[in-house]
Order: C-alpha cells, then sequence, then structure tokens
C-alpha cells in the first residue's frame, strides 16, 4: 500500500484496451506508484510481476468485413469483388487476450524497467497464434529493445471495445533506440533511432537508413497531455529488373487526451505526412508508404488521417465513449484501381466495471472504405460484446 515511486502527470484512463500500461515514462514516473501486485526478488533490489488478462470477443457483422476477428475498414471486400456482401456474419474470438512481465527496480536511480507483453494475433485468421507486443528495456532514459515508435502516442487511444482500434491512429511498434528527457516535472522530449519498417507497392523494400525523429510532450495531471512528433525517413524500393529508386518521407502528428470535467475527457489526434501510411492503424495493412506513377517514377505517398474520442463516465461503474476516425490517402496513377484511398470508423458503446480486474461492454462499429476508381465497400456495421479479466489491475 505504500506510494514507492512517482506518479505520473499522465492518469491511467483504465481503458477497455489497455495501450498505456505498455508505454515508457520520463524520469521515475509511473501510472502504478503502489506498484500493485509486484513481487520481491529475495537478495536483489528487483520486484516482478506477471499479469494474465483473459478476453473473449463476441461479434456479429451485417456483411463479409474480410477479416473475421478484427474490423479494419483497409480490408473491406470492394462492391463487386466475389468476397463482397455475404449477408449477416457471426464470429467468436480469444485472441485479445495477453500476457505480461514486468520487472522494475524502484529503489535504485535511473528507473530500471525490463517489460514484456504478447497477445494472440499472430496470424490473420487464425485462432490463439501468438504475437510480440512489446519487449524492452528501460533505464536512465534510455529504450531499447521492441515497442512503441517515438511517433506513437499510446495515451490517445479512445476507450474502444474493439481491440483492432480506430482507422485514424498511428500504430507503430518496431525496434527501437529512443532517449527520453525530462525537460521539468510536466515536459519531456523523446529522440529516436528506429527500424525502418516501411511498405511499398511495385517491387522489394530496400532499406537505406533508420527512421529518425523525436516527440515532444506537455503533461498536467489536472488537465490532460499534448503530444507532437516529427518524423524523416527514407523510402527504397528494387523494382523487377534490379533497378533501385528512392524517395524521402516525413510527417507530422499532433494528438492529446484532453480532462473536460470530472466526468468527461477528450482523445484526438492529427496526421499529415508523405510515406508515412505504413505506420496508420488501418493503412498498415497495405503497402501505403509508397508507389509508382504511370510514367514510372516512384514517389512517396501521401497521407493525412484525423481521430476524435470523446468519453463519459455515468458512474463508478459505468462509462461510455463516441468516437470517429477518417483516414485518406492518396495512392499514385500507376497503382490498381482497386488500391485504397479513404476509410471511415465511428463506434460507441457502454462498458460496465464489475470489480476493477473484470469488466465486460458493447459495441456499435461503423466503417466503409472507398478505393481508387470510386468503389466502396458500403457500409459496414459491427456489434461486439466484449470481456476481459485481469489478474491485476
Amino acid at each position: 500500500g505504500e506510494a514507492l515511486g512517482t506518479p505520473s502527470q499522465i492518469p491511467n484512463r483504465a481503458n477497455f484496451n489497455d495501450q498505456q500500461g505498455a508505454a515508457s515514462r520520463p524520469a521515475d514516473f509511473t501510472l502504478d506508484p503502489e506498484f500493485r501486485g509486484f513481487i520481491p526478488v529475495p537478495n536483489t533490489p528487483v520486484i516482478l510481476k506477471m499479469n494474465f488478462k483473459p478476453r473473449l470477443d463476441a461479434m456479429a457483422d451485417n456483411r463479409n468485413t474480410g477479416t473475421a476477428a478484427r474490423f479494419v475498414p483497409a480490408r473491406f471486400p470492394l462492391e463487386g469483388t466475389p468476397q463482397y456482401g455475404g449477408g449477416m456474419q457471426s464470429h467468436l474470438t480469444a485472441n485479445g487476450t495477453q500476457f505480461r512481465i514486468e520487472a522494475r527496480a524502484p529503489g535504485l536511480p535511473g528507473d530500471f524497467r525490463l517489460f514484456y507483453q504478447n497477445d494472440f494475433f499472430g496470424e490473420t485468421g487464425s485462432n490463439m497464434s501468438y504475437r510480440l507486443q512489446h519487449l524492452y528495456g528501460q533505464y536512465h532514459g534510455l529504450t531499447a529493445g521492441f515497442t512503441y515508435s517515438f511517433w506513437e502516442d499510446p495515451d490517445v487511444w479512445p476507450d474502444t471495445i474493439d481491440y483492432e482500434g480506430p482507422n485514424a491512429l498511428i500504430f507503430a511498434r518496431r525496434p527501437v533506440l529512443q532517449y527520453t528527457h525530462a525537460i521539468c516535472d510536466n515536459w519531456n522530449a523523446t529522440f529516436g533511432v528506429e527500424q525502418a519498417d516501411f511498405f511499398v507497392d511495385g517491387g522489394e523494400r530496400v532499406t537505406r537508413m533508420p527512421d529518425l525523429g523525436f516527440n515532444l510532450r506537455w503533461e498536467d495531471a489536472d488537465h490532460g497531455h499534448l503530444q507532437v512528433s516529427a518524423i524523416g525517413r527514407d523510402l527504397g524500393v528494387r523494382d523487377a529488373n534490379g533497378t533501385v529508386y528512392h524517395d524521402a518521407g516525413w510527417g507530422l502528428n499532433l494528438g492529446g487526451s484532453i480532462k473536460l470535467t470530472e466526468c468527461d475527457s477528450l482523445q484526438f489526434l492529427g496526421v499529415i505526412g508523405e510515406g508515412v501510411g505504413g505506420m496508420g492503424n488501418d493503412t498498415s495493412f497495405l503497402s501505403s508508404d509508397g508507389g509508382f506513377t504511370a510514367a514510372g517514377s516512384f514517389e512517396a505517398l501521401p497521407y493525412w488521417s484525423a481521430m476524435v474520442g470523446w468519453t463519459h463516465r455515468w458512474n463508478d461503474a459505468l462509462r461510455s465513449t463516441l468516437t470517429y476516425g477518417y483516414v485518406d490517402l492518396d495512392p499514385h496513377s500507376g497503382q490498381a484501381p482497386g488500391f485504397y484511398s479513404s476509410s471511415h470508423y465511428a463506434s460507441t458503446n457502454l462498458i460496465w466495471q464489475i470489480r476493477p480486474r473484470w469488466g465486460v461492454g458493447a459495441e456499435v462499429l461503423y466503417g466503409m472504405k472507398t478505393a481508387q476508381d470510386g468503389r466502396d465497400s458500403g457500409d459496414v456495421l459491427r456489434f461486439q460484446l466484449g470481456m476481459f479479466y485481469s489478474l491485476f489491475d
């Protein structure tokens, strides 16, 4: 029950899909200064926590979504294709089940932390296929391993039952080397060198340099946070004739979570750039960073997205979140007519937190995809019920 650590300026919003817990924090800040669930390792300064989070989701769709256990507008079949339509379909999955191991040493300087997490969405269409989500070490502001990119802000994910989350979010987890400097209690900056995990259309990816960039964050326990991120990258591709092409990619990402009242909070995000579609939560399923024009030149694809989420807590046990996201990708003239152009995502839910470690919820989702040639997926609707139990909070 003692507070051993320094509470983060970022509050733990206790979302149905907990994206915040895995994020590294500046200085010695932590979401849980009491370190509940940690066990001391004898004769060492280390404390250890293992957390199991079984989860079950039941879904009913008005038509084929292209990926049964996930709601991904980029995968929606287009009108006129054999996969389009199909009538109502239902699915049941436990792939969102998670396992975490975390080691800390709060008595030592440097905020030592080792963190591991996996779920079971490793193979599309498969049940309980292992997928690594995080495996990294942190010490004196230096983070190395596999985790969130400096260009992703895990604190802006809205509280959805949908495990995949809104289309407009940045989803970038890769090998990283990052350094976070705590300027003061309310300001910090992170500089990163990361694996250039990009996706190109029309040839084989050629990697010449890592992704480089930084983010700057303002955090306040009473009001929320803002983060602005910038990234620079080099995109390369080798065509069928062995010719190698390169183009520069760049992106800006502004997001935040704002406390409006004691019962209401707002999450938002806006992204713009070229050659960064592969880090979008929706467009990461496509070769969306670069492509060829009809004239045969290779160029980064322009991309922008926007997302807003609003959470209202009805009482201590019940809460609801309304979310909307939009993505726009500008494919080149040399790409297929049916290549992705834009998508919409919307959801609304009611979540009942029965116990601190046990939650259930119901959610209605809407999505639509439009292709370069003007065809679309039609209106895709999903009704989803979800339940999770966590060994610890």
